[in-house]
């Protein structure tokens, strides 16, 4: 089966052509930069074909038209027709409790789609806008949403409830509901085949380490907790999001600031985090730069992350009863060395060391980064959200529709 994956963001749109059979990916691309001046769409085949192209792409209707006409584009194409795109599969932030897996989207899985807004103000309008534009550009072909929040499901009761009023779960379903499922879950998956040993007999942590950054505890498969919570806002110091604060200081904060709900949400959201803290920006290679530099609010952005990335891990090993496994992926996982190093610090008492000359050495590949005497195996995989959202497609379609070859 041949499956576009669309990850569409409030300016942007990712996308990749899967086919399902062999795991391959035919081509990927990012429309950036959608109803701003200066839009650009990179498009990347699998043979390595690499072409930039300038449109003025206004909303995302515009932005899917854009990347369905590349796809069958006779010199950068990968496809003869669109009748060759089996599926389409979406990433879908937030679905509280309505969706508790992946979901073949009609008229009325839209509407509720719908209720949903309000669980992640932030990112499900623009995921509703991609599914609504591939819809309409792609009507006979089936859509398929893949929700952040499924792996997630199986936690126990009390990993996710909050110390709040227990109508507030039975009522408006509030809970931790965490995110980043499709990383934890295809990194967890590949960490048990690279090392030979059956995914249900591990004890794994996950680390997704990007803008958005979370950390998972896996137990055989299961994901029994997570640092984010009923929004993407919870959890390690993140590129603009406190993370975990003081609900005080929401109050505090907003009431010195005269601001109102959706100031607050946006100041929490956007001006905090690693961006705050180092005054200068939330790209972790400019903040490694700038500590280097001898800059003391960089350096200290650095530390702050490292020290509640390590917090999560500990206190993850005490969850689990034990770890075999600690991944690290994402952007700042997979590249960051230094990140990598400051948050495996002074673990040895638990089980885990680092060889640091290899450490040194790794970005975005596979690799073991513990050294031998390291009771504990650390890696880096890169994360592959994408093929997760494709196969889930290709799963719920053959559920409907039998199996397409």
């Amino acid at each position: 089966m041949k499956v576009l994956t669309i990850n569409s963001g409030s300016s942007s749109v990712k996308y990749q052509m899967i086919d399902t059979h062999t795991q391959q990916v035919l081509c990927r691309g990012l429309v950036e930069r959608i109803g701003i001046s200066g839009t650009c769409m990179s498009h990347t085949r699998a043979d390595g074909h690499k072409t930039k192209i300038s449109n003025n792409i206004t909303n995302h209707q515009t932005a899917i038209e854009a990347i369905l006409r590349i796809l069958v584009d006779s010199e950068y194409g990968v496809i003869g027709n669109l009748n060759e795109i089996d599926a389409v599969g979406h990433r879908l932030v937030h679905a509280g409790e309505k969706f508790k897996e992946s979901v073949l989207i009609n008229n009325e899985v839209r509407d509720k789609l719908y209720e949903c807004i309000e669980y992640a103000p932030l990112h499900n309008p623009p995921n509703i806008k991609g599914i609504e534009a591939a819809l309409e550009n792609l009507p006979n072909t089936p859509n398929v949403g893949v929700f952040d929040t499924t792996f997630h499901n199986a936690m126990p009761d009390y990993a996710f409830i909050y110390g709040i009023p227990y109508k507030y779960y039975k009522q408006q379903g509030i809970r931790r509901y965490g995110f980043h499922g499709s990383s934890h879950s295809s990194v967890s998956r590949r960490a048990a085949e690279i090392v030979g040993k059956n995914y249900r007999d591990l004890k794994i942590i996950t680390c997704h380490l990007g803008n958005g950054s979370s950390i998972a505890a896996i137990n055989g498969g299961i994901s029994v907790d997570t640092s984010m919570g009923f929004t993407p806002l919870e959890g390690v110091v993140m590129g603009t999001r406190c993370g975990d604060i003081d609900p005080g200081l929401i109050f505090a904060i907003a009431s010195r600031e005269n601001f109102t709900l959706e100031e607050a949400s946006s100041f929490f959201n956007k001006q905090c985090g690693i961006q705050g803290i180092s005054g200068l920006t939330s790209d972790m290679r400019e903040i490694e730069a700038a500590a280097e530099a001898g800059n003391y609010q960089a350096q200290l952005a650095l530390n702050v992350l490292c020290y509640r990335i390590k917090k999560y891990i500990a206190s993850y090993i005490g969850v689990l009863n034990g770890v075999d496994i600690i991944v690290f992926t994402g952007g700042i996982g997979e590249n960051s060395h230094i990140v990598r190093s400051q948050s495996m610090k002074n673990l040895d008492q638990l089980g885990i060391e680092l060889d640091e000359a290899k450490n040194r050495t790794i970005r975005s590949t596979e690799s073991t980064i513990s050294s031998e005497k390291s009771r504990v195996r650390v890696m880096v995989i890169p994360t592959n959200e994408e093929l997760v959202i494709a196969m889930e497609t290709e799963r719920i379609v053959s559920q409907h529709y039998g199996v397409q070859e």
